[in-house]
C-alpha cells in the first residue's frame, strides 16, 4: 500500500499513526538481533517501516535484502531508501528491481551525504545529482508503482542554510513526483510548526511527516543534535543536564520531553509520527505508551486477519493458510515464496501445493548449540522434556523449537488444561481454543474490519507415543464431532477425515462481506508441515553432545511418536477437545531415558490390521507377533 494512501486514511480518520526507521547493521548478528527487534516492534502497529540506504558495497545489498525481509517475512509496509551517492543509473536499476521484486511499492528519494572520503557532494558519471532527478527517472521507469517520498529541512542541512532555496528544491522535488516529505530530526517543534506553515504558503500541499529521534542516552542526544545542526530549547538542555549521568533518569524525562512536543504536533493536526529508532526500541516505545498510542498487552492494535500477512510480490491477497505454521510464520513465508499463486477466498479441494524443500531454504532450527542448550537445558528423562514445554506455557520461556515467539493471550483460557496434558506426557504444539462469534474488535480473538463476528473450532496438536495412539483413535472414534490426523516420521499416516479436502477452523463474517475462511486444517500441507515438526526436534536433539542423554531421548521421541492433530468441530464447545484425552498418561515419566519400543514392523513401518469408526489403528497382537518373530 502506498504511504500517500496511509497519511491519507489517518487524515479521513482523524486517528494518529507512526513509523520507524531502520538502519542496516554491520554485522552478521546485528542484522539478526534487528530482524527479532523488527518482529516484536510490528505488534506495535507501524503504518509503515523504512531502511535507510547503506551507500556501496555490502550495506546497499543488505537494504534491498533487509527490504524483502521486511516486506515478505514480517508483512511491514516498507520504504526502502534510495541515494544518488556513488550511485550511477545501472545500481539505481538494480535496487529498484530488488525493491519491486520484493513487493515494495515506496521509495524516500535522497540526493545524500558525500561520502567519508570526500569534503563535498559529487555526483558519480552515468548518476543523478539531484534527488529531483532521481524521482523523475524512478517515475519514467515506474510509473505509479512506487509512492516517492522526499526529504525536508526545516533547519536547513549541511550544505545549504538557506531557507528559501531549500523551499525552492523541496518545491521542484514535489513537482518531480513526490508524494509526501519526511523531514530531518527536530526538537524545536514551534520552529517546525512554521516551517509547515511556509511550505503550505509555497504550494506545497502533500503530507509532511514529521522525523522524531527518541532520546536514549545524553551524550547520543548532544552528539545527534550536533549532527544534524538542530536547534535544541533551553528547557530541554535544563531538564536533561543535571542528569546527564544516569542513563535511565534521561530516558524517562526524554521520553516526557519529546512526548510532549509529538502532542503538540498531533494537536496542530499533523497525524503521522516518524520515528528515527537507531535500531533501538525502549525509548521508541516509551513515547508510544506516553501518547497512547499502543495496546496495553503488547498485541497487534489491529489484525487484518487471525495470523500476519506477507506484503511480498502477489501475496498481499493471501488470506488462506494451515493452521500448522500458527507459531512458526517466517518458515512457512520461506517455503510458499515461489508459489505462483496465493490462496484467495478459499484453499480448494483441487490445490495440490508444492512446498519448498527444507534444506533448499534453510528450514531448521536458529541459534548455536549453546544458546540453545542454555535456553532450554539438558533433559534426560520425559519429565524434563515436558518441563520445557510448562515453562513456556507459563510463559517463563520465550520459545521452543517449534515456536518462534512467546505464548499469546489467546491461549490463557485453555492453559490450565494445555499444561495437565504436558504433565501426563503429551506435548502440545499448536492450540487454539473454540470462539463463538467473539466481535472482530476482540482485543484476544479479534481480527478482520469492524462490524464483524470471528469464530474457531478447538485445535490442538500434540505429540503422542506409539503406544498410545490405538487408546487415542478409539476415543476419537466415540466422538463424531471430532476429526483427527496422526503421521510419524516416516510418513504413516492415520486419520478419520472424509476427505484429503481442507477443513476450516477459523472463520470470520463481516457487513458486506463473503464469510472469510482463513485457517483450515489440510492433508498435503500437513504433510508438509509433518517434515518440518520432525526436523526441529531432530535440530534441538543435535544441540547436544553424540551419544548424550538428551540427544538420545529427544531422537527417540522424533524417531518414534507421532504428530497429531485434532480438531473439535463443534465450535461451541470450549473444553470438549480435551475430554477426548481425559485420564491418557505416558508412563514411566521420571524413569532415566530407555529407548522406547513401539509396537511397530521393525520398529519402522506400522502393520494395519483393522478400521476402527473410520480411522485406521495397529492390531495390538498381530504387530508384536511380527517384532518377536
Amino acid at each position: 500500500m502506498h504511504i500517500k494512501d496511509k497519511l491519507a486514511e489517518s487524515a479521513r480518520t482523524g486517528k494518529p499513526s507512526f513509523s520507524f526507521e531502520f538502519f542496516p547493521p554491520k554485522t552478521v548478528q546485528g542484522v539478526q538481533n534487528l530482524y527479532d527487534r523488527m518482529d516484536r516492534m510490528h505488534d506495535l502497529g507501524p503504518a509503515f517501516i523504512d531502511i535507510t540506504w547503506g551507500a556501496g558495497g555490502n550495506l546497499a545489498s543488505l537494504t534491498c535484502e533487509m527490504v524483502n525481509v521486511a516486506q515478505t517475512v514480517y508483512g511491514l509496509e516498507t520504504c526502502m531508501h534510495l541515494t544518488c551517492t556513488d550511485m550511477e543509473r545501472k545500481k539505481v536499476d538494480d535496487a529498484l528491481k530488488e525493491a519491486y521484486k520484493a513487493g515494495c511499492t515506496n521509495i524516500l528519494a535522497l540526493r545524500g551525504d558525500p561520502p567519508r572520503d570526500k569534503e563535498k557532494w559529487q555526483a558519480v558519471d552515468g548518476g543523478f545529482h539531484y534527488a529531483k532527478d532521481l524521482v523523475k527517472y524512478i517515475k519514467e521507469q515506474y510509473g505509479d508503482h512506487f509512492d516517492i517520498g522526499v526529504a525536508g529541512y526545516p533547519e536547513g542541512c549541511d550544505d545549504q542554510k538557506d531557507q528559501e532555496i531549500l523551499m525552492e528544491h523541496l518545491k521542484e522535488k514535489v513537482d518531480a513526483g513526490g508524494t509526501f516529505i519526511v523531514t530531518q530530526m527536530f526538537y524545536d517543534v514551534d520552529n517546525f510548526l512554521s516551517w509547515v506553515d511556509r511550505c503550505r504558503a509555497r504550494g506545497i500541499t502533500v503530507p509532511i511527516v514529521p522525523g522524531i529521534m527518541p532520546i536514549q542516552t545524553h551524550a547520543a542526544f548532544i552528539r545527534r543534535a550536533k549532527w544534524s545542526n538542530c536547534h535544541v530549547p533551553e528547557k530541554w538542555i535544563n531538564a536533561l543536564e543535571p542528569i546527564k549521568n544516569d542513563d535511565a533518569a534521561v530516558r524517562e524525562v526524554g521520553k516526557d520531553l519529546v512526548a510532549e512536543m509529538c502532542q503538540k504536533i498531533l494537536s496542530a493536526g499533523i497525524l503521522q509520527l516518524h520515528f528515527y529508532t537507531m535500531n533501538l526500541a525502549q525509548s521508541t516505545r516509551m513515547v508510544l505508551d506516553e501518547l497512547g498510542l499502543t495496546s496495553k498487552d503488547g498485541t497487534p492494535t489491529k489484525k487484518p486477519l487471525p495470523w500476519r500477512q506477507s506484503l511480498g510480490l502477489h501475496r498481499r491477497e493471501e488470506d488462506v493458510r494451515p493452521i500448522f505454521w500458527k507459531n512458526r510464520n517466517k518458515t512457512y513465508v520461506a517455503r510458499t515464496q515461489d508459489w505462483d499463486e496465493f490462496p484467495n477466498g478459499r484453499w480448494g479441494d483441487s490445490r495440490s501445493p508444492a512446498f519448498g524443500e527444507l534444506d533448499a531454504y534453510g528450514i531448521g532450527l536458529k541459534g548455536t548449540n549453546e544458546q540453545n542448550i542454555k535456553l532450554w537445558g539438558k533433559p534426560e528423562t520425559l519429565r524434563d522434556v515436558a518441563n520445557i514445554f510448562i515453562r513456556f506455557l507459563n510463559k517463563e520461556l520465550q520459545s521452543l523449537p517449534w515456536s518462534e515467539s512467546p505464548l499469546t493471550s489467546e491461549a490463557d483460557e485453555i492453559r490450565p488444561e494445555l499444561i495437565d496434558l504436558n504433565k501426563r506426557g503429551l506435548l502440545t504444539l499448536t492450540s487454539q481454543p473454540a470462539v463463538n462469534g467473539a466481535k472482530s474488535s476482540d482485543p484476544v480473538h479479534g481480527w478482520g474490519p469492524q462490524g464483524g463476528y470471528v469464530y474457531q473450532k478447538a485445535y490442538l496438536e500434540v505429540l503422542v507415543p506409539p503406544e498410545l495412539i490405538p487408546d487415542l483413535i478409539q476415543r476419537i472414534g466415540k466422538d463424531p464431532g471430532v476429526t483427527f490426523y496422526a503421521v510419524n516420521k516416516d510418513g504413516d499416516l492415520r486419520t478419520n477425515t472424509p476427505s484429503a479436502g481442507p477443513n476450516a477452523v477459523t472463520w470470520g463474517v463481516f457487513p458486506g462481506k463473503e464469510i472469510v475462511q482463513p485457517t483450515i486444517v489440510e492433508t498435503v500441507s500437513f504433510l508438509a508441515w509433518k517434515d518440518e515438526a520432525f526436523r526441529f526436534g531432530t535440530d534441538w536433539a543435535d544441540c547436544h553432545p553424540p551419544q548424550s542423554r538428551s540427544r538420545e531421548l529427544i531422537n527417540s521421541i522424533m524417531d518414534q511418536w507421532y504428530l497429531v492433530n485434532i480438531v473439535h468441530n463443534d465450535f461451541h464447545s470450549t473444553h470438549g477437545i480435551f475430554d477426548v484425552l481425559e485420564g491418557l498418561q505416558v508412563k514411566n515419566m521420571d524413569s532415566p531415558f530407555a529407548t522406547i519400543k513401539s509396537y511397530t514392523n521393525g520398529y519402522h513401518q506400522p502393520i494395519v490390521q483393522a478400521k476402527l469408526n473410520g480411522a485406521y489403528k495397529i492390531d495390538d497382537d498381530a504387530a508384536q507377533s511380527e517384532v518377536l518373530n
